[in-house]
């Protein structure tokens, strides 16, 4: 119902109870704790609109003073409506009807229910102008003082709306956000302990705080970090490069002149660089074979000496080629050779610019000294070796592949641990003074028969420090004759020798080669006095054990020269001295 009048809905009292509420006292000058002052009618009171009669049965309510004290005579004398039956205890309090037409009550509707909202009481309506007679009230008073319909009753704090606690928002500078109408959002963490209400103040639910703002301050420090680290990185990575390079630059590494070309004289590197220009590589093929090898030259007009073994198997000039350290090549023809001390010479003709290489004595040789070798070991040109003279006159003895002794040679050689492997065959062996002491001839080597192998005959050819030379004065007289005469002579004693005597020194033998006399008649030994039987103990106050022994050292002397031999003849020691024979070498 919307008659244009507020309506106060309450909650009715009964007679007795109404009775003992005492009514509010009033004082002289108007203070009382809830009457209000009448408001004052507008000039014009505004127009009513016509209700059909019998629809309402409430006659009109009074206003102002004259309503006021009609209710207050009414609850004086009784004469007021009577108050419904009391309610029992425990039983449901009865809610209020609505009086419609006809007198007929019913339940307020949706749209006539106040609804209780978070604003303030709305201002009382100005009371109408009063065109009926004195009508009395439709309630009696209750309880709670609240005024008959129709007339504006003291203002009452609006019943309490529980809300759940907010969190307090910071303070903010700025406008309030404006309420918010609707239903109260459930507490995120459950239900929570209800608060007073204040209606005067910003209505509507808490408002979540705002998101809080960034500190400058964190953002400059996480910056700095991200710096640091990036720069820490950015320099440790630098400083690596520089250590394992050196800087940022490109690296020079300092380097001496190479002009700074000196070297000493009678250093290897000395003896080397005036010696290699007179070394040549021989390559022979011949005799189903083929094989490489050294040699030097030893004048001017083309004569090169090296090893017998070297060109053994050459047959004419076409199977020998000689290069030179210049790397400039020719033919080469054999002059001549001698198996019994592995030694030959050939020729080149139609080359300019040798340089023979200066010989020296090496009967002055002594043990320690210092010695360089140049060859061409399996093929490698120009290879230089050093060391030193390990020990002089070391009887040797190489070859005897054929087996009936005639390529059997005999060496007083000079040892040295330069190192020599096949292919320096032929090669020099140069003193301090670059001067050729010796002929590079053979070595000792690894895995040969019971390890007394040399040259070819080992099983594992290769230096062990065990290499062995020609003496250059023997081979300077071999060369000599060799070049003069084609052919070499060998200094002989006119006996032939047990050689299967296993006792120490060279036995003469009992009977000599196809039955012939062991001494031969008129020979340096007949003349001497030697006998069949007898033992050579020593040669010239050396030593000997054995037939190759003295093979060697007598070898090691000219044709005529003379030798004192120590010998033994039944028990007893003998002295005797001859002049050594000759005989053509082979």
């Amino acid at each position: 119902m919307n008659n244009g009048k507020p309506n106060w809905w309450s909650r009715p009292s009964s007679a007795p109870e109404a009775a003992r509420i005492p009514a509010p006292p009033s004082s002289g000058d108007g203070d009382g704790d809830f009457p209000l002052p009448a408001p004052h009618p507008p000039t014009t009171p505004p127009a009513q609109a016509p209700e059909p009669a019998g629809t309402d049965l409430r006659a009109a309510e009074p206003a102002g003073a004259d309503a006021r004290a009609a209710e207050a005579e009414a609850e004086t004398t009784g004469t007021g409506p009577q108050a419904p039956e009391p309610v029992a205890a425990g039983s449901p309090e009865p809610a209020p009807s609505v009086v419609l037409t006809k007198g007929e009550p019913r339940d307020p509707g949706p749209e006539e229910v106040p609804h209780v909202q978070d604003q303030a009481p709305a201002p009382a309506p100005q009371a109408q102008p009063q065109t009926q007679t004195q009508a009395q009230p439709l309630h009696a008073p209750d309880e709670y003082r609240t005024p008959p319909y129709g007339e504006p009753g003291p203002w009452a704090p609006a019943p309490p709306v529980q809300r759940p606690p907010a969190p307090v928002p910071p303070h903010r500078q700025g406008p309030v956000p404006p309420h918010r109408q609707g239903p109260v959002p459930p507490h995120p963490q459950g239900p929570a302990p209800w608060t007073q209400y204040d209606p005067w103040g910003v209505g509507g639910p808490a408002l979540p705080p705002p998101p809080a703002k960034r500190s400058r301050k964190g953002l400059a420090v996480a910056g700095a970090l991200v710096f640091a680290l990036i720069t820490g990185v950015i320099g440790g990575g630098i400083g690596a490069y520089v250590e394992r390079n050196g800087g940022l630059t490109t690296v020079e590494l300092p380097q001496s002149d190479a002009k700074d070309t000196g070297r000493a004289p009678e250093s290897v590197a000395g003896i080397a660089a005036s010696a290699l220009p007179g070394v040549v590589t021989l390559h022979v093929r011949g005799g189903g074979s083929a094989g490489t090898g050294t040699g030097f030259v030893l004048d001017t007009k083309g004569h090169i000496l090296t090893n017998n073994h070297v060109v053994d198997g050459a047959r004419s000039s076409a199977d020998i080629s000689v290069t030179f350290s210049s790397g400039e090549t020719a033919r080469a023809k054999l002059v001549g050779k001698d198996t019994g001390y592995d030694l030959a010479v050939v020729q080149v003709t139609g080359v300019s610019g040798l340089k023979p290489l200066p010989l020296g004595n090496s009967d002055g040789v002594r043990v320690g000294d210092p010695v360089v070798a140049i060859g061409a070991p399996f093929d490698l040109s120009n290879t230089v070796t050093s060391g030193i003279i390990s020990a002089k006159e070391r009887p040797i003895t190489a070859g005897g592949e054929k087996g009936d002794g005639s390529d059997v040679s005999y060496v007083d050689a000079l040892q040295t641990d330069a190192p020599i492997n096949p292919g320096n065959s032929g090669g020099p062996l140069l003193d301090s003074k670059a001067r050729v002491i010796g002929i590079n001839s053979a070595i000792r080597a690894a895995g040969g028969s019971g390890g007394d192998g040399e040259g070819g005959g080992a099983s594992q050819p290769g230096s062990i420090g065990l290499g062995f030379a020609i003496p250059i004065n023997q081979g300077k007289r071999v060369a000599e004759e060799l070049i003069n005469t084609g052919k070499a002579t060998h200094p002989v004693i006119g006996v032939s020798l047990d050689m299967q005597y296993n006792g120490d020194g060279a036995r003469v033998g009992q009977k000599g080669k196809d039955g012939t006399a062991s001494v031969t008649p008129g020979g340096p030994a007949a003349k001497a006095g030697l006998r069949p039987g007898d033992v050579i103990t020593k040669v010239d106050g050396q030593r000997v054990h054995n037939g190759e022994e003295l093979i060697v050292k007598i070898r090691a002397h000219r044709p005529g020269d003379r030798l004192e031999l120590t010998l033994e003849r039944d028990g007893k020691e003998l002295t005797k001295t001859l002049t050594l024979g000759s005989s053509q070498g082979t």
